[in-house]
């Protein structure tokens, strides 16, 4: 499985669950059938920007930050909302996938795609109209123009 499924998968049991520690994580996140090293975890972590609050009833816990809780979705939900609406096409040339944009979104999709966390992703670049992604692979930008393309419709 994806580390984009394995973060969403923390997110939404972080926001089901009381989880006080990584190793509580891992228990749960073997459940959704998720096999991760404690490694793993503690970057998703990180990426995921995952903070420890305390309260009275559940002491110290895991949560997610306010950006994303104010929403309510996971960083690919809200890719799948802005992009049928910002992008008019995707296509890759070797290990660089090109997404053609309407003017003005090209930077707002790129954000939202970087915080999708799609795996093989060597980094992106964001113009006006135009995002160039590159990928470590070819077939890794075959993969990847595969699942945009899915959620242009």
């Amino acid at each position: 499985m994806s580390k984009s499924e394995r973060q969403n998968a923390i997110l939404k049991i972080i926001s089901e669950n009381v989880v006080r520690d990584q190793e509580e994580l891992l228990t749960k996140l073997s459940e959704y059938g998720f096999n991760a090293a404690q490694a793993t975890i503690s970057r998703d972590i990180k990426d995921l920007s995952l903070i420890k609050v305390n309260d009275a009833k559940n002491g110290y816990h895991y949560d997610i930050p306010a950006s994303l809780k104010e929403k309510g979705k996971s960083p690919l939900e809200l890719l799948m909302e802005i992009f049928p609406q910002a992008v008019i096409s995707v296509d890759f040339a070797i290990n660089t996938v090109v997404i053609k944009c309407y003017t003005g979104m090209a930077q707002a999709v790129c954000a939202k795609l970087d915080n999708a966390n799609f795996e093989r992703v060597v980094g992106t670049i964001a113009g006006d109209d135009t995002i160039f992604v590159v990928l470590k692979s070819e077939q890794s930008a075959i993969e990847l123009v595969n699942k945009l393309r899915h959620l242009l419709g």
